[in-house]
């Protein structure tokens, strides 16, 4: 996987199913054709064959630079492009192509926007639903530097999930996360499920293999919980390269388990927990049909 670690060799449940055929090409086909940009690629995400080998894709809005430098991350750190007026347009038609049930979208960090592209945000999001109206959207946006103003804009848009990923404990945040807060980020997601009167689910996740103590990761579900958060990833961090921040440790499977039945006793609505989890991996799994119906009982 191009990672350097401090064990000479992978653990047996650290293991990545290659995946080819036509349905992996036909996604990359679409994808290439519309010049659109997926986190699939551009963070080296090790699900990326089985994903596309099942149709699906997390498409990532707003070039493929970002303006920050978090040290575990694998996208690039340049000075971005300007906004392609047509990226919603094309994010809706490729989904539609794909006829998928469920859409992921996220974006890199534009912080050298005045709306840090929060209205582009919006307006994929409305034209997504344009084109499949019976599908969940998930959104998986940036801090937006703690702007409530940019987080209703998103937030009007009305996606079924919005998803901001914590990463790491408060310790470690500065360090690997960069100019992202801690505390920030958690404000973030309360924000967003206050601000949508609870008709938005709000989820994130964080990763484990940083240098976080066990102790730590008990903290960091807590304090989502404590934060509305719904829905809770945990996955095991490998660097996309020698330069990346170092990997720390592998965590076995157990304890992953361990992490899953403490946060659903604590109360989330869903959780995923084992080392190949990312963020929006199997994303419209975790929304299943009871958390569906909670939230449509909201909105009636």
């Amino acid at each position: 996987m191009g990672c350097e670690t401090q064990t000479e060799r992978l653990p047996e449940w650290i293991r990545v199913k290659v995946h080819t055929g036509n349905n992996r090409k036909d996604v990359e086909n679409d994808l290439r054709e519309l010049n659109l940009n997926t986190v699939c690629e551009e963070a080296k995400c090790p699900n990326l064959a089985e994903c596309w080998h099942q149709r699906t894709a997390t498409f990532m809005l707003m070039g493929s630079n970002c303006t920050r430098a978090c040290r575990f991350c694998a996208i690039g750190y340049e000075k971005p492009a300007p906004l392609d007026a047509d990226e919603p347009d094309k994010v809706a038609q490729a989904a539609g192509k794909m006829n998928l049930n469920y859409v992921v979208i996220t974006s890199v960090a534009r912080d050298d926007l005045p709306d840090e592209g929060a209205a582009h945000f919006a307006e994929t999001v409305t034209k997504v639903r344009e084109q499949l109206p019976n599908a969940g959207i998930e959104i998986l946006t940036p801090d937006f530097n703690g702007r409530q103003e940019l987080i209703q804009v998103v937030l009007d848009s009305m996606p079924t999930v919005f998803n901001h990923n914590l990463e790491t404990c408060e310790r470690l945040s500065p360090p690997v996360r960069g100019r992202a807060k801690y505390k920030r980020s958690l404000k973030v997601l309360e924000d967003a499920k206050t601000m949508s009167n609870g008709t938005v689910l709000t989820k994130s996740g964080i990763m484990v293999g940083l240098g976080e103590t066990d102790e730590e990761v008990i903290d960091c579900i807590n304090d989502l919980y404590n934060s509305k958060v719904d829905i809770l990833t945990i996955g095991q961090y490998l660097p996309p390269s020698r330069k990346h921040w170092k990997l720390k440790r592998y965590v076995h499977p157990d304890k992953f388990k361990e992490w899953a039945e403490y946060a659903e006793n604590l109360g989330f609505n869903a959780v995923a927990s084992s080392p190949m989890v990312r963020s929006s991996y199997k994303a419209g799994e975790l929304v299943d049909k009871k958390v569906l119906e909670q939230q449509q009982s909201l909105k009636s």
